[in-house]
């Protein structure tokens, strides 16, 4: 059964960029409060911030190539009571300043925004210098942190505006492609806590990003076999809603986990470290098996790497051949 509450339409006609999203709920959060301020190191149309400069120049900062740089800006304006919102590719809101984060950011626990576009394959024809697949990883193993992925167009909006009443160092992942709006823009959205886009009893998806769409059409066409999945979106990966998912494996009894990123370290290292500890299952796990990105088509690259709808039904056909 779809729930109403979160998604729209199972069958979209409108797609969209979720750095699109950011940009709209960035000139939001700035109309909401003004010691919200915009950093950028020189990506200001990539990461869609041209609305926020036009409507606050005094509180846009555009630092160029010095990502750096960025990080120590913002973690300082933390302390004059600034909410900074820093933009860039997620490669370089993280692997390329790894340390300023750790040390300035996260250790010092400010009140930071790190707010990443192009996350994961998606990235498409940049290829693999730029095709972050470790940033998952990276940003939750540092203590303070909060990190969210999102899944369409309205989520990223509201996950941006809900940054604003958030204290602490935040990671925000999102996307460079157009892809379908599914979700309501007035969808119930907590951070911390994973929406259960549709019910079933027979499997657990747990996605995250771009993977949540994929989910649910390889539910609906799991569905139409008899098979009914129970459909989460684990927009918060940090800090993890574990009751959710305890709850709906003891149900189920199976997982299958389906993210943009390496199967190390990722979303599915965080379910299997839950499920050890709480609820053992038999469990699938679809993402990039150790390999970097090459450059392609999105399309062309999710398909390649097993990241898509098709992929999410093998995998619940093996965790569903142990049944009983």
């Amino acid at each position: 059964m779809v729930d109403s509450r979160f998604i729209s339409s199972t069958t979209p006609t409108e797609k969209k960029d979720t750095r699109s999203g950011f940009g709209a709920g960035l000139l939001e959060a700035g109309r909401r409060n003004d010691q919200v301020v915009g950093l950028c190191a020189d990506l200001t149309g990539s990461l869609k911030m041209n609305a926020f400069k036009d409507a606050f120049p005094e509180r846009f900062f555009q630092v160029g190539i010095a990502e750096a740089n960025m990080m120590g800006l913002a973690a300082g304006m933390t302390i004059g009571g600034k909410i900074p919102f820093t933009g860039t590719f997620a490669n370089f809101s993280t692997g390329r300043v790894y340390d300023q984060i750790r040390q300035s950011i996260a250790y010092s626990d400010k009140n930071v925004k790190i707010c990443a576009s192009h996350a994961g394959l998606t990235l498409g024809e940049d290829g693999a210098t730029h095709q972050i697949l470790e940033d998952i990883g990276m940003m939750a193993m540092l203590p303070n942190m909060t990190v969210i992925c999102t899944a369409d167009y309205n989520q990223t909006k509201q996950a941006t505006e809900a940054l604003v009443d958030h204290h602490g160092p935040v990671y925000l992942r999102f996307g460079r492609p157009s892809v379908p709006i599914f979700l309501k823009e007035d969808a119930p959205f907590t951070i911390g806590k994973a929406q259960n886009l549709m019910s079933g009893n027979d499997v657990t998806f747990v996605a995250t990003g771009h993977l949540v769409w994929e989910a649910v059409q390889a539910a609906l066409a799991l569905r139409e076999r008899g098979i009914h999945a129970d459909v989460f979106n684990y927009h918060t990966i940090k800090p993890f809603d574990a009751a959710a998912l305890i709850e709906s494996v003891k149900r189920t009894g199976r997982v299958v986990v389906a993210e943009e990123h390496q199967k190390a370290g990722g979303l599915g290292s965080i379910v299997a470290r839950t499920l050890a500890e709480h609820q053992p299952a038999r469990m699938e796990h679809v993402a990039v098996d150790d390999q970097f990105g090459e450059s392609g088509t999105p399309a062309q690259l999710m398909e390649k790497y097993g990241l898509n709808a098709e992929a999410i039904v093998a995998a619940s056909e093996r965790v569903l051949q142990v049944r009983g």
